[in-house]
């Protein structure tokens, strides 16, 4: 009979069988209840909780419509990942059954074991090993996976090995994270069987343990130690394993001939175990050398003469030493000789040493001593993969003679060359405008960009900046940051060649509301709910009305009529409140049923968060199209497989590949983000079009006015420049020794010398009918200051993406930036004034040097800056015309250009008003009379401020005579 010694409960006067007395079932039952409750919301806040992420990104993506990119992820790791669970469970669990059908088979034991238990044990194992695997295999290779499926070849093969590169960029390092996936299983493997075994001791001890310690005497002796419990009771797994090996005297010892025993039983799974190991070794090693394809020995990047001849035969070796390992592997253990399963990973390491060694001896006394004989055919390699890599292969290079012809006519004829020469700076630009655009202190203007558009009908360069909100210079109120506040306003235009007459920018789309009276620069929708500074979500079409902009001493609001936004339904609310940690959101009587909450605002990170496995860069601009405002980003494909390739970072492993394939556009207002594929023949490109066919567009499909403002990048420019200085010389000899190597060209820009950056003009190239724009700079032979070549960059039309590069004559010295920065330093009339504005309390500051090319000369302009010491904004105050050996130093372009080729000019095409200035080479217009007056006297005030009183009387004495000259023009 079984007494549950539990259930009793002793009172007082005797015993008696109660349940905890006879008055409280129907309070305990409920408190029961209730703590059932708890504990099942409890359960249900938490998975909501892990789950908030998850269901507001798919919310966002479907807003998006991108419901297919969110899914690709999830959906591959669950095709990866669930077969791979089920496949390595069955297989661990069938070679678990093995290893314990052949443990009861070959052990003898007293005990008997608990079957059940140790099958639960052994699906448990499986499912945690098999968990594992398929976490690493679905987590980190899923993208892997999906480029090995839908790879693109590049119809390119390597010069080592004859494979197609998309090998390289798509299939190599899948299969290097498969094989050490492989050789992770191998180890866990035997860890596994080491555990495994372990666990069948503790369940069914070996009678051959005990030996040495078992006591003769009666048969219950066993009863003492608890291997045997006679009345039936179950032993707990791992007491007695944990009392055997702490208990000194009853620890049982394996001996050598235990070793043997167990190792015997082990042998066929080891040997499996062993074999696949060294099977995976060899594998490894097989596409180790691939990876020499991206290796760096000595001048050569990718395989050179000590890497094909030593190190790639060292791996080969290896390979074949690993395939007898495996086979002397099965005969070690079929003999049991187990020390000598040591012989062959000996002889492995061994071979690995000899071959550093001796590729270092190669290396030092037969490459080095001729290495431009033993390496020139892997430098021509070099060579041309590095330019295919970088897109460089294709350069056009043309010669440029470089002469001294320019004239009047010359300048009339290339008056839009003339006309888009950019005189203003960004800085002094994005200071006037936060200066005299913000209207109010929380309105910002966080950078200026240039584009091109058509004024008065000519292709013209400008700046734009968008006015965006500063949401550090709000108040910190819930409500102004998400409700009130939630989006900027309009945008300042204005070109890079007009100034006004105090010589800053002359804006061209200003104030609040935006005003222009050029129809392409026209803003009929100026809202900004998506920008560089729009960090924080929004709720719009709530029970609040949104600030829209100032008006005077009044403010005007609005509603948001676009289609960005989640709906906020209760559910919802409750979601974003958790995600964004904000108890308002859920609470606030400002949101309503139509309520929507706009997320991932920053354009940055909204076009990550859809594409993140693209580089982007890390300015976008905004463009007007059909007075709508768009961000344009450009991403770029990238790779650091790509053999024999350098890397532009110098850094082995880094990138060494790129494209700019792809254009992003997001609207400004909507929030859409459309990706277009503008290089279709970039295999990586088409592989992501593979994986995502939902997402890439063809770039026929972007609208036309958007079409027109895409521009080549600067940074990918300049990396392709950088990578140019050296990869322009084909010839192997000239490359090895450097002869000829190229620096980017230097300037003095603020007071500072510092490489140059690429620019934007707008000219017409030699040969062309029309001017184009055109991103270029300029090269100088390594450590030397004259000009040996300009590459540029077409923006415009088909020819979008050309590179192009003018070399100068070698039997003339071209004048290079610094060159000309030092004839200006020694230019007695500048370096007085410099030193002049200096002693005055103000400082000077040197714009960009820009470098022009018309027709088959060059001409030099650099701008200069003044900035009053009570003044943050500085002030374009001269223009320095340099051509030939000679430097004009006046108030603005025009006068340089009259100075150095007589004549009068226009700097523009039309002024901003549409109007025209006459373009007479005889006598000026009243409009260049009357500009020319006020630059007279404006440097005439600038004198008398300096204290420099004689530059102030040849100034009146100038004004005075273009007043006479206007007054007999009329």
């Amino acid at each position: 009979m079984k007494i549950d010694l539990r259930r009793m409960k002793s009172s007082g006067s005797g015993d008696s069988l109660v349940y905890g007395g006879n008055t409280r079932p129907g309070k305990g039952g409920g408190r029961k209840a209730v703590a059932i409750i708890i504990m099942i919301l409890v359960i249900a806040f938490v998975i909501i909780a892990s789950l908030v992420g998850f269901i507001t990104d798919y919310l966002w993506f479907r807003e998006m419509n991108y419901t297919g990119v969110f899914w690709k992820k999830l959906i591959t790791e669950l095709k990866v990942g669930i077969p791979v669970f089920l496949f390595t469970t069955l297989l661990v669990r069938l070679y678990l059954r093995s290893l314990r059908n052949g443990y009861f088979r070959e052990i003898e034991s007293h005990e008997i074991p608990d079957l059940k238990r140790l099958k639960i044990i052994s699906w448990s194992l499986s499912g945690i090993f098999a968990l594992l695997v398929a976490i690493y295999s679905a987590g980190d290779m899923w993208m892997n996976f999906l480029q090995f499926a839908h790879s693109t070849k590049f119809n390119l093969k390597d010069p080592i090995f004859g494979i197609d590169t998309g090998f390289y960029v798509f299939k190599l390092e899948f299969l290097a994270k498969l094989n050490t996936l492989a050789i992770g299983i191998i180890i866990g493997a035997v860890l596994l069987t080491v555990l495994y075994y372990g666990i069948l001791m503790t369940v069914r001890t070996p009678d051959f343990f005990e030996e040495e310690n078992h006591t003769e005497g009666d048969d219950f002796s066993r009863d003492s130690d608890n291997n045997y419990i006679p009345f039936g009771g179950k032993k707990q797994y791992g007491e007695d394993i944990f009392r055997r090996f702490t208990e000194g005297s009853k620890r049982p010892e394996i001996n050598r001939g235990n070793f043997r025993h167990l190792m015997s039983i082990a042998s066929g799974k080891l040997t499996i175990l062993g074999v696949v190991l060294y099977i995976m070794v060899a594998v490894d090693f097989f596409l180790n050398q691939f990876d020499l394809l991206h290796a760096h020995t000595g001048t050569v990047y990718g395989a050179g003469f000590t890497d094909v001849n030593v190190t790639l035969w060292v791996y080969r070796l290896i390979m074949a030493a690993s395939v007898v390992g495996a086979v002397f592997f099965v005969i070690h253990m079929h003999k049991k000789e187990y020390k000598k399963l040591l012989r062959a990973p000996v002889a492995i390491v061994a071979i690995g040493i000899a071959g550093v060694v001796v590729a270092m001896i190669v290396q030092s006394l037969v490459v080095a001593p001729d290495e431009i004989n033993k390496e020139s055919k892997y430098l021509k390699n070099n060579i041309q993969y590095t330019q295919h890599a970088y897109d460089i292969d294709k350069v056009k290079v043309k010669s440029f003679p470089a002469n001294e012809s320019l004239d009047q006519q010359t300048i009339k004829d290339n008056s839009q060359t003339i006309g888009n020469i950019r005189i203003n700076d960004y800085e002094p630009v994005q200071d006037f405008y936060n200066q005299t655009q913000s209207i109010r202190q929380y309105y910002e203007f966080h950078d200026v960009d240039i584009d091109r558009y058509n004024i008065n009908g000519e292709e013209t360069q400008t700046y734009l900046s968008p006015r965006e909100i500063d949401e550090n210079k709000i108040s910190s109120t819930w409500l102004n940051r998400h409700i009130k506040y939630t989006h900027g306003y309009g945008a300042a235009v204005s070109q890079v060649d007009k100034v006004t007459a105090s010589g800053q920018p002359d804006v061209v789309v200003k104030n609040i509301p935006p005003e222009t009276s050029i129809d392409s620069l026209k803003i009929t929708r100026p809202e900004i709910y998506f920008g560089e500074l729009t960090n924080d979500y929004a709720v719009v079409n709530t029970n609040e009305k949104e600030f829209n902009y100032p008006d005077g001493n009044n403010n005007k609001y609005t509603k948001y009529k676009g289609n960005a936004g989640i709906r906020l339904t209760p559910l919802n609310r409750l979601l974003f409140s958790m995600r964004e940690g904000s108890m308002q959101l859920l609470v606030s009587s400002n949101v309503n049923s139509r309520s929507r909450i706009i997320i991932n605002r920053n354009i940055e990170e909204r076009v990550k968060k859809i594409m993140p496995y693209l580089k982007y860069e890390s300015d976008p601009y905004m463009t007007i199209v059909g007075g709508r405002l768009y961000w344009i980003v450009d991403a770029y494909t990238t790779s650091q497989y790509y053999p024999y390739s350098e890397p532009y970072s110098g850094k082995v492993g880094s990138t060494n590949y790129i494209r700019n394939s792809i254009k992003v556009t997001i609207d400004a207002y909507n929030g859409d983000v459309n990706f277009y594929v503008i290089d279709n023949e970039d295999p990586i490109a088409e592989t992501y079009k593979k994986i995502y066919p939902d997402l890439f567009k063809n770039i026929s499909t972007m609208p036309e006015g958007l079409r027109e403002h895409i521009r080549y990048p600067n940074n990918m420019f300049k990396i392709q420049a950088s990578v140019y200085e050296k990869y322009h010389m084909n010839q192997v000899k000239v490359f090895y020794q450097k002869e000829d190597l190229w620096d980017i060209a230097h300037q003095i820009y603020g007071t500072e010398e510092k490489q140059m950056d690429p620019s934007y003009y707008i000219f017409r190239l030699p040969g062309e009918k029309n001017a184009e724009f055109i991103n270029m700079v300029p090269f100088t032979p390594k450590s030397k200051q004259n000009m040996t070549a300009l590459m540029m960059a077409r923006n415009d039309g088909e020819n979008y993406g050309q590179l192009l590069v003018y070399k100068f004559p070698k039997s003339k010295t071209v004048y290079g930036p610094m060159q000309i920065e030092a004839q200006i330093d020694q230019n007695t009339e500048i370096s007085k004034e410099f030193s002049l504005w200096n002693s005055s309390g103000s400082k000077y500051r040197r714009g960009d040097l820009f470098v022009i090319p018309i027709k088959d000369s060059l001409m030099y302009v650099e701008p200069v800056y003044l900035e009053a010491s009570n003044q943050a904004i500085p002030e374009m105050k001269r223009v320095i015309v340099a051509y030939g050996d000679r430097i004009s130093y006046s108030s603005n372009l025009e006068e340089a250009l009259e100075d150095l080729f007589g004549g009068t000019y226009n700097s523009g095409p039309a002024n901003a008003s549409g109007g025209t200035e006459s373009r007479d080479s005889g006598k000026p217009s009243l409009k260049t009379l009357a500009k020319q007056a006020r630059d007279e006297y404006d440097a005439a005030l600038d004198a008398q401020k300096n204290g420099d009183w004689k530059g102030y009387g040849d100034h009146i004495n100038k004004l005075s005579g273009y007043l006479d000259q206007m007054e007999s023009a009329e």
